[in-house]
């Protein structure tokens, strides 16, 4: 149920604003992570983003946390982690 004049929303996967297992830093928090992906909400009409969220995992691995996209950065000397097994 959506509160009144919140419009409809569906979620989507985002585009990332850098490489996968980029090294990057919530600016607010200073908490650093690798960045695994980004979900956006958008709204059902016209698709417009209403949020977006960057989901991050600690480097030595862990549970995976999410801030609002506009707050990460990279890294200072960030490094991209290996590409997983095939």
């Amino acid at each position: 149920m959506t509160a009144p004049n919140q419009p409809h929303t569906t979620l989507r996967h985002g585009a990332l604003p850098y490489p996968a297992g980029t090294l990057v830093i919530d600016v607010l928090s200073e908490r650093t992570g690798l960045l695994v992906g980004v979900l956006e909400e958008c709204a059902k009409e016209g698709g417009a983003p209403v949020r977006r969220q960057a989901f991050m995992r600690p480097q030595g691995g862990g549970l995976e946390w999410d801030v609002p996209l506009e707050r990460i950065r990279p890294a200072a000397g960030h490094r991209s982690s290996p590409p997983p097994p095939t």
